[in-house]
């Protein structure tokens, strides 16, 4: 047996296999620095500026997806493993986890209806799934929520495509609606002139769609008014609770009475 051979052949294949293992090591690392500018550069860059968030961050997960694809085929190629044979294990595979993250599929399909039917965008108020919160982000497969207390909350797209979504901040004007309730002793007319005097005076509320005060029910002590003021909807939380305070101070002002719950009760004796 030949060993000087045998160990210069091993040698050579060391060398070769150490040539080509290194220079993949190399483009991997170059490659994944590339991608992470690229993603960087798709979220951040002033030019893409016109872009919906929304549509910034789809493009970003899908291209560092497909960029990650296309590095494992070619690390692949460069180390000797066969392009052809490596795309039809890549395909059989591909199938196999298609069969396997059916939701994740799905998902998928919700983002791409979410950009092209917008039924919400980066930063909009929203409500869905038995969740509320603001868009913080949306990706491929997941919309990220923020909710008021600063929780982060990640919904499936495809969950989200399937359910009934309320936009508040979709609209530039919300309607602010109070019930307000008064003893039957009180003068109804007072009572609406007092109410559409402070919508009517508050900064934020507009004068266009005009405020409205109408009795809507004749309770068992009291009687119901509804209120209803339109605002900006950024101004919405301001009006509702400076409409509330305002309402019980002007009643007390203009000695309009806020009954409480209350029950006769009759004592009858048999003597």
């Amino acid at each position: 047996m030949d060993w000087e051979a045998i160990l210069h052949s091993l040698v050579q294949l060391a060398t070769t296999w150490g040539i080509k293992l290194l220079t993949a090591i190399i483009v991997l690392v170059v490659a994944l620095k590339l991608i992470g500018w690229l993603k960087k550069f798709i979220r951040q860059s002033p030019r893409l500026d016109k872009l919906d968030p929304g549509v910034r961050s789809f493009i970003s997960s899908f291209a560092s997806i497909g960029l990650y694809i296309v590095l494992v085929i070619v690390i692949a190629g460069m180390i000797g493993i066969p392009a052809t044979s490596f795309i039809t294990i890549l395909a059989s595979c591909g199938v196999a986890i298609g069969l396997a993250l059916q939701g994740s599929l799905s998902n998928f399909a919700g983002g791409l209806m979410i950009l092209l039917f917008k039924p919400f965008k980066v930063g909009d108020y929203i409500e869905a799934c038995g969740e509320a919160g603001t868009v913080a982000e949306i990706t491929v497969v997941y919309t990220v929520l923020l909710t008021v207390d600063n929780k982060r909350i990640t919904l499936p797209n495809g969950s989200l495509t399937n359910s009934v979504i309320e936009n508040y901040t979709a609209e530039d004007i919300r309607r602010v609606d109070l019930t307000v309730n008064t003893a039957y002793a009180c003068d109804i007319e007072q009572v609406k002139a007092v109410v559409t005097k402070l919508a009517s005076a508050h900064p934020m509320a507009l004068a266009e769609p005009a405020p409205m005060v109408r009795v809507t029910a004749h309770n068992d002590s009291a009687l119901t008014y509804t209120v209803r003021v339109w605002c900006k909807t950024e101004n919405y939380w301001d009006v509702y609770f400076d409409m509330t305070e305002s309402i019980k101070k002007a009643f007390d002002q203009n000695g309009i009475a806020i009954p409480f719950p209350q029950m006769d009760i009759h004592v009858k004796s048999d003597k």
